[in-house]
C-alpha cells in the first residue's frame, strides 16, 4: 500500500508537494513505514503550514516518541492550538507519554477523558506497550 501511495505522490505536479492534505498522507505513510526521522520533518511542515490544526502536532509528536524523545513529544503536543482537545487522540497520546515518563495520575487522568470522548479506545488502551504501567487501574 505504501508503495503506491508513492507512486501516487510522486506522479503529483511539484507545487502540490508542499499542501497541508499531501503532506498528511506523505507523514502518514511515512510513519506506516516506521521512517520517523523523514516523518518528523514531514509533521513538522505540516504544523508550520496549519499552525492552528491538530494534525501537525499529533503526528510530530508521535514521531518525536517513536524516536525515543517522549518529553518532548509531550511538550509538542501540550503547545498546540485548543483544538488539539477536541480530539480523543490528544488525550490519549498525551496519556501514552505521560505513562511512559512515569507520571501514572497524569495518565490515567488523560486515559479517562480521552474514553469519555471515544470509548473505543479502552480497547487499545488494553494492548497498548505505552500503558504497561498503567494497565491494573484501567
Amino acid at each position: 500500500m505504501f508503495r503506491d501511495v508513492w507512486r501516487e505522490l510522486h506522479g503529483l505536479p511539484s507545487r502540490h508537494l508542499s499542501r497541508p492534505d499531501v503532506l498528511e498522507i506523505l507523514a502518514l505513510s511515512l510513519m506506516g513505514e516506521g521512517r520517523w526521522d523523514e516523518a518528523l520533518e514531514v509533521a513538522r511542515r505540516l504544523r508550520e503550514a496549519e499552525p492552528m490544526e491538530p494534525g501537525g502536532f499529533i503526528h510530530e509528536a508521535y514521531c518525536l516518541h517513536e524516536l525515543g524523545r517522549t518529553q518532548e513529544a509531550l511538550d509538542t503536543l501540550m503547545k498546540g492550538p485548543p483544538t488539539l482537545q477536541q480530539k480523543p487522540v490528544f488525550f490519549y497520546n498525551a496519556a501514552c507519554y505521560r505513562a511512559r515518563l512515569g507520571d501514572v495520575d497524569g495518565a490515567l487522568a488523560m486515559l479517562r477523558k480521552s474514553f469519555e470522548m471515544d470509548s473505543n479506545l479502552r480497547v487499545s488502551a488494553r494492548r497498548d506497550p505505552d500503558l504497561a504501567s498503567v494497565r491494573k487501574h484501567l
